[in-house]
C-alpha cells in the first residue's frame, strides 16, 4: 500500500510565527523576560552548551546509523527478490512456466503478465487477482490490499521474452523485517540519548562546579579586599592550570597595589614632614622680622624668609611634577628630541659654586620624548653633580653599539657612593649622609624625578664606576625610522 504523504507546511503559518517573534522581539516587556530567562553563570551556560553538542552529535550519528542499516537491509531485500525475478524469468523465457509459482524465504508474492496484462502466472497468495495496480518500471510500493496485510513491500520487475511474447514479472519482497529493525534501532537510540544527555548534563555540571570553586574563592577573597586590607591575599590551587595562574596573577597584583600604596603613604608622610620643616622657620622668620626693631637684623630675616619661600616653591614644583609623572602611565610622548641640542642648551653655569663642565657629544643623536621633561633630567643629573664634585663635571654623549640606544653619562669627581645606596638614592626624599644639609642637599626629589622621566621614555637611570668618577648613565631608546 502506498505511504501516505504528510501535508506540507503552510508558509501563512511560518509568515505568522516569524512575525510574532519579530513583535515579541521589540517588546520591551518580552525582551526582559528574555533576558531574565537567559542562563547567566559560566557554569549553566557550559552545561547546557554541552548538552547541546551532545545531542547534536547523537541526532547526526542516529540519522547516519539509520539511514545506513535501513539501506542496507532494504538492499539485502530487494537483492532477493530480484533473484527470484530472475529465476521466474529464467523458466518463462524457455516456456516452462507453471500457472502456479511457488515463494522463495523473504518473497511474498509473484505474477506474470503478458503484453497485454492478463495474469499468465502467479504466486498462490495471488492466484485469480486482477494485475496489481501503481506498477513502475522498477522498484517501488505497490497497492497490496488484496493480500489482506498492509505493509512496505519492495517490488521487482523484469522483462523476459517468451515463446509467445513478452512478459513482464514482478517480484514482491516484505520491508517488514526492516521496518521492525528501523523502530528497534530507533527505540535504543532514543534510550540511549535519554540516558546519555542527562549523564553528560550532570558530569558536566558537577565537574564544571568543581573547576570554579577555586574562582569563586578567589572573587570572594577580591571583594573581602579594601583599600586597607591590601596585604591578604587570594588562595592559590594546588592544580597547575589556568586558575592557578590567575591567582598568581591576582597576588601579584595585590603585591603591586600593596607597594605603591606603601609608597604613596611614605610619599605623604615624607613630603609633609619636607613642607612643615620650611613653612615653620618661614613663619618663625617673618615673626621675628615683624618684632624686631633693627631694620638691619630685619632686612636679613626677610632674605632668609625668601629663600625659604624659594625653596618650598622648588619643593612644590617638584611634587607637582611627580604627581603629573605618576599619572602620565606608559603613555610615552613621541616628539623628536636631538639630545646632542639639549645638552649643550643645559649645559650652563650653575651660580658661584658652579664647577666647569667638560661635553663630549659626537654627532647628533635623535631620541623620541618630551623636549621639557628630558631637560628637566638633565637639569637635575647636572645639579647633582655639580652639588657633589669637587673640581670637575663631565657630559658624555654617546650611541650603544650593540642595542643602538643612547647613552647620557653625567658624571662628577665627588666622593663614591656605596654599591649599598645606588638604589637608595633613587627613593623619594633621601638624602646621603654626605648631605644632609638642606642647602647642599636639595629636597631628595631631583633623581627620583630623574629616574621616573627616564623609565617614562622606556629607559634607564643607574649609578656605576666610571673614569671620570661617579657617573649617572640614562639609557634612553633612539628615534626609529619612520
Amino acid at each position: 500500500m502506498a505511504e501516505p504523504t504528510r501535508p506540507a507546511p503552510r508558509r501563512g503559518a511560518a509568515r505568522g510565527a516569524g512575525a510574532l517573534w519579530h513583535r515579541l522581539a521589540r517588546h520591551p516587556r518580552a525582551v526582559a523576560l528574555l533576558d531574565r530567562l537567559a542562563p547567566r553563570s559560566v557554569r549553566t551556560r557550559t552545561t547546557l552548551a554541552a548538552c547541546a553538542s551532545v545531542a547534536v552529535v547523537l541526532f547526526v550519528a542516529s540519522a547516519a546509523v539509520l539511514l545506513l542499516l535501513r539501506a542496507n537491509l532494504e538492499r539485502t531485500v530487494e537483492t532477493g527478490a530480484r533473484e527470484q525475478a530472475q529465476a521466474v524469468a529464467r523458466l518463462a523465457s524457455g516456456g516452462h512456466l507453471p500457472a502456479q509459482l511457488a515463494l522463495d524465504h523473504g518473497t511474498d508474492f509473484i505474477q506474470v503478465t503478458d503484453h497485454a496484462g492478463t495474469v499468465v502466472a502467479a504466486s498462490q497468495n495471488l492466484a485469480g487477482h486482477p494485475p496489481l495496480t501503481g506498477a513502475g518500471t522498477g522498484p517501488g510500493t505497490f497497492d497490496l490490499g488484496v493480500l489482506g496485510d498492509e505493509h512496505h513491500q519492495r517490488v521487482t520487475t523484469l522483462t523476459a521474452d517468451t515463446p509467445t511474447g513478452p512478459v513482464t514479472v514482478r517480484v514482491g519482497a516484505s520491508l517488514r523485517t526492516v521496518d521492525t529493525a528501523e523502530d528497534l534501532t530507533t527505540a535504543a537510540l532514543a534510550g540511549l540519548s535519554a540516558v546519555l544527555l542527562p549523564t553528560v548534563g550532570v558530569l558536566t555540571w558537577r565537574a564544571t562546579g568543581r573547576a570554579l570553586r577555586p574562582v569563586e574563592a578567589i572573587r570572594a577573597e577580591v571583594a573581602a579586599i579594601g583599600d586597607r586590607d591590601l596585604d591578604r591575599r587570594v588562595p592559590v590551587p594546588a592544580s597547575e592550570d589556568e586558575i592557578a595562574g590567575l591567582a598568581r596573577t591576582m597576588n601579584a597584583m595585590l603585591d603591586r597595589l600593596e607597594a605603591a600604596g606603601t609608597r604613596q603613604r611614605r610619599f605623604i608622610a615624607d613630603a609633609s614632614h619636607e613642607l612643615r620643616s620650611p613653612l615653620t622657620v618661614l613663619r618663625t622668620q617673618l615673626e621675628v622680622a615683624l618684632a624686631h626693631p633693627d631694620p638691619q637684623v630685619r632686612q636679613e630675616l626677610v632674605a632668609g624668609a625668601l629663600q625659604d619661600t624659594e625653596r618650598l616653591q622648588a619643593l612644590a614644583t617638584d611634587l607637582l611634577l611627580l604627581a603629573r609623572l605618576d599619572t602620565t602611565g606608559q603613555d610615552r610622548p613621541g616628539e623628536a628630541v636631538d639630545l646632542a641640542e639639549l645638552v649643550r642648551a643645559s649645559v650652563a653655569p650653575g651660580g658661584p659654586r658652579a664647577r666647569p663642565v667638560t661635553v663630549h657629544a659626537s654627532g647628533s643623536i635623535t631620541v623620541d620624548g618630551n623636549p621639557l621633561w628630558l631637560g628637566r633630567l638633565l637639569t637635575n643629573l647636572l645639579d647633582n653633580a655639580r652639588r657633589h664634585a669637587r673640581s670637575r663635571v663631565t657630559v658624555r654623549l654617546s650611541t650603544d653599539a650593540a642595542t643602538g640606544d643612547a647613552v647620557l653619562d653625567v658624571a662628577n669627581d665627588g666622593p663614591a657612593i656605596d654599591p649599598a645606596d645606588r638604589e637608595r638614592i633613587f627613593e623619594r626624599f633621601t638624602r646621603l649622609d654626605d648631605a644632609r644639609s638642606r642647602d647642599d642637599g636639595g629636597t631628595g626629589l631631583g633623581l627620583p624625578i630623574a629616574r621616573d622621566i627616564a623609565v617614562l621614555h622606556g629607559g634607564t637611570l643607574t649609578v656605576e664606576d666610571g673614569p671620570d668618577g661617579v657617573t649617572f648613565r640614562a639609557r634612553l631608546p633612539r628615534t626609529r625610522a619612520r
